[in-house]
C-alpha cells in the first residue's frame, strides 16, 4: 500500500485463478495474512506521523470494500481477521454513532466490572465521545501495542452488550418484540466479538497472533 492512497488496489483476478472455476481459498489466505502483517509491521516500523492518520482515513475514503477483500474471511483469531473486525467495528460506529452511544451509555451503568475504564470512552459517552473512541482504538492498532488496542476493543464491545441486553430486557418488558429482538442479536454478537478480541490480544502478547 502507498503512503497515500488514492483509490483501492486490486489484485488481478487471475492471480486467484489457479483452480478452474473459481477462488483457490489457500490463495487467498496466503494473501491475506500477509498483506496484514505487511500492513502492521509498515505502519509501525515507520517514522511518518502522518501515515496512522492516513490509514484510519483510507476506509472512510473508499469504504471497506478492499479490505474485505483479503480479510473478511479470515478466522476472527487471526491477525487479518482482528484488523478487519476493528475496522468494521469503526465502520459501525460511524455509520450510527448515535446509537453506538446509547448501548455503550446504557452498558456503562450497568456494568460493575472494569471494561468501561479499559475501553477509554469519556463519561457520559454520546455520538461525539463514541466516534473519539472508535478512532482511538483503531489507531491502537498501528500505533502503540497491539494486545491493549484489542483488550480495548473488546472491553468496548462487552459494555455495549451490556447496554443492548439492558435495552433488550427493557424493550421486552415494554411488549416490543421486534425491539427487544434487534437488541438482544446485537448483544449476542457484541458479545461473541468481545471473546474473540480477547483471544487475540492473548495471542498477541505470546507472539502468535498470525
Amino acid at each position: 500500500m502507498v503512503d497515500q492512497p488514492r483509490r483501492p488496489v486490486r489484485l488481478p483476478s487471475e492471480a486467484f485463478d489457479v483452480q478452474p472455476g473459481g477462488l483457490d481459498p489457500a490463495v487467498t489466505m496466503r494473501i491475506a495474512h500477509d498483506s496484514a502483517r505487511a500492513l502492521v509491521h509498515r505502519v509501525r516500523a515507520s517514522d511518518d506521523p502522518d501515515l496512522i492518520e492516513r490509514m484510519v482515513a483510507y476506509t472512510d475514503e473508499h469504504g471497506l470494500d478492499v479490505l474485505a477483500e483479503l480479510w473478511s474471511q479470515s478466522g476472527p483469531r487471526t491477525l487479518p481477521g482482528a484488523l478487519w473486525r476493528l475496522s468494521l467495528l469503526r465502520a459501525l460506529v460511524r455509520g450510527d454513532a448515535a446509537g453506538a452511544a446509547l448501548v455503550f451509555q446504557r452498558g456503562s451503568e450497568v456494568l460493575s466490572t472494569a471494561d468501561v475504564v479499559i475501553a477509554g470512552a469519556e463519561s457520559p459517552t454520546g455520538p461525539d465521545e463514541i466516534l473519539r473512541l472508535a478512532d482511538q482504538v483503531l489507531r491502537g492498532a498501528y500505533d502503540g501495542d497491539f494486545a491493549v488496542a484489542l483488550d480495548r476493543a473488546a472491553a468496548f464491545c462487552r459494555t455495549s452488550a451490556a447496554g443492548a441486553a439492558d435495552l433488550a430486557d427493557d424493550a421486552d418488558a415494554a411488549l416490543d418484540d421486534a425491539r427487544a429482538s434487534d437488541f438482544t442479536t446485537r448483544a449476542a454478537r457484541l458479545a461473541a466479538t468481545a471473546r474473540d478480541f480477547t483471544a487475540c490480544a492473548r495471542l498477541e502478547r505470546a507472539g502468535t497472533l498470525d
